[in-house]
């Protein structure tokens, strides 16, 4: 057959991975800079926090997002670089986010993470590297902002060692203090490529490869440091070593400033050549999925009214196997029934287009996929379920009511459609139904968000009331209906039926461990952080 239509074949061209990192270490803009070098925004791009009222970054859709100048949702984009096609996954940067970040990472084959020059490893830094690395992923870092006052070098190799447990092993070296970026060392060939500035970073960096001796010439002291500092690297071995990476033991540190586009080439064709092609995926039983084998995929992600002309609802899909093709009538693996792809798109930030044809590797968004959900698989002629994606414990709950009881079915239906999103957990009272349910969350923004979006996209603005609940876990009916008759205990459902118990304390939970050993409080926990 040809090689177009040979899915382990194009599947060996894909690069698909996700970008992580502390709000303000400027993921948004380097991401908009690959856009830029993969010839998707037309050879210039503008700048992500605009200048007199221009463009924002095309990941960052969400008004909220533009407006709070951090990323809330994730985004997907495709386009092709080299001989390759690259699908980048651009991840929330706050921790209150981390679950939909590990969502996200459940459709990536490695991650980038993106470091601040002068900040270093920041505490979201830990815990978004603590979710990359329950996912085992292979991780490329990326220090930032090099271009502006910073830290030693050799200051920020160190800590990336000893607060994330990760072997550093720099593929290129800056020549110039942060704050003087002149350009960097390529380790591995040993040449020097020094940098331009553009009016902006709005275009291409232009770049000039010089020999040793020329660099030095060129660059005297700032030479002289780079290489000394190169010496100390040689010396304890820090040297790529392709087998750590892929094992997640060690990561692969590059140098640049996306705002100028300096270092963004490297890092984009680091990614090309060490990132891992898809592989066959295991299924529930522990079976690969052979790439070649009848389409399959799974559903990582799933968001309504990226389009406000159409409040439609986009369910995210990774493809797993096989070749897709637009109008294919596949089976929804949940429901048992046919599910008809007509209405398929790539989804390129806020825009789509139509897609033709997928391979492994590939993101579909499929529109007003209206009975689909998170951790769904769909698949063709060769049945497959995929595991399910696991949810975090939350940590925070609040009740939720609408202010205006006339804006009460505007106020379901929202609820519903972010907690299939998985915006917040909803968790109701059977009694109660959807009078006042109990919002669960991570971290205090998804609330904010939830209230924004209620508001915005639905039409029905909320209070919100917190509670004193701290702890939940998940029960069984018979244990449910004994935990009823507690006080300082709360028996709510998810809507994929699961019970949870909701403590006080973690003192309380603990004493009726005791107390009754009969009870089943499984803990949640143990969802969010498997391995």
């Amino acid at each position: 057959m040809p090689e177009h239509d040979d899915p382990a074949a194009e599947a060996a061209r894909r690069r698909t991975f996700a970008i992580i990192s502390h709000p303000d270490a400027g993921k948004t803009t380097l991401t908009e800079k690959f856009l830029l070098y993969g010839g998707a925004l037309a050879n210039q791009a503008g700048a992500v926090k605009a200048r007199g009222g221009g463009r924002a970054a095309t990941s960052d859709w969400m008004e909220l997002e533009q407006k709070r100048g951090i990323s809330i949702t994730s985004a997907v984009m495709q386009f092709p670089y080299r001989d390759c096609v690259v699908n980048l996954l651009d991840t929330p940067g706050h921790r209150d986010f981390s679950e939909d970040t590990y969502r996200v990472l459940a459709a990536a084959d490695a991650a980038v993470m993106v470091l601040d020059a002068a900040k270093g490893i920041e505490p979201q830094t830990l815990k978004l590297f603590d979710v990359c690395r329950q996912r085992e992923l292979p991780l490329l870092s990326f220090i930032n902002k090099w271009d502006r006052p910073g830290r030693d070098p050799l200051e920020l190799i160190d800590e990336i060692e000893d607060q994330l447990g990760i072997r550093p092993t720099p593929l290129t070296w800056p020549v110039g203090i942060a704050g003087d970026f002149r350009g960097v060392i390529d380790r591995r060939a040993g040449t020097y490529t020094r940098f331009t500035r553009t009016s902006h970073g709005s275009t291409m960096a232009p770049e000039e490869d010089l020999d040793p001796e020329a660099a030095a010439a060129a660059e005297g002291e700032a030479w002289e440091t780079a290489v000394e500092e190169q010496g100390l690297l040689d010396a304890v071995g820090a040297d790529l070593d392709p087998k750590a990476f892929l094992a997640a033991e060690a990561t692969p540190v590059l140098f640049g400033s996306a705002l100028t586009n300096f270092g963004v080439r490297k890092l984009l064709d680091s990614v090309v050549d060490l990132v891992p092609s898809p592989a066959p995926r295991l299924d529930v039983h522990g079976d690969r999925r052979p790439l070649d084998a009848p389409f399959s995929g799974f559903v990582f992600k799933v968001q309504a009214n990226m389009d406000p002309n159409h409040r439609d609802r986009i369910a995210f899909v990774r493809t797993c196997s096989g070749r897709f093709e637009r109008g294919m009538v596949v089976t929804h693996g949940r429901t048992g029934k046919p599910f008809s792809t007509k209405y398929a798109h790539q989804v390129f930030g806020q825009e789509r287009e139509t897609v033709e044809e997928a391979y492994a590797g590939d993101v579909i968004g499929l529109v007003n996929a209206t009975e689909v959900r998170v951790g769904d698989t769909l698949w063709l002629d060769t049945p497959v379920e995929f595991p399910a994606i696991p949810s975090f414990a939350p940590e925070l709950f609040a009740i939720a009511r609408v202010r205006d009881t006339g804006k009460f079915k505007q106020f379901r239906k929202g609820i519903a459609q972010l907690d299939e999103e998985g915006v917040v957990q909803v968790l109701r009272d059977r009694d109660l139904g959807d009078q006042a349910p109990v919002l669960a969350a991570v971290g205090q923004m998804q609330f904010e968000v939830a209230t924004w979006r209620l508001e915005q996209e639905f039409g029905a603005p909320v209070e919100l009331s917190g509670t004193s609940y701290t702890v939940a876990r998940r029960t069984d009916e018979a244990s449910a209906d004994q935990l009823r008759t507690m006080t300082g205990v709360r028996v709510l459902e998810r809507a994929d039926g699961t019970v949870l118990a909701l403590f006080e304390s973690q003192y309380w939970v603990a004493r009726l461990e005791q107390e009754h050993p009969e009870l089943v409080l499984d803990r949640l926990v143990a969802e969010g952080r498997p391995g």
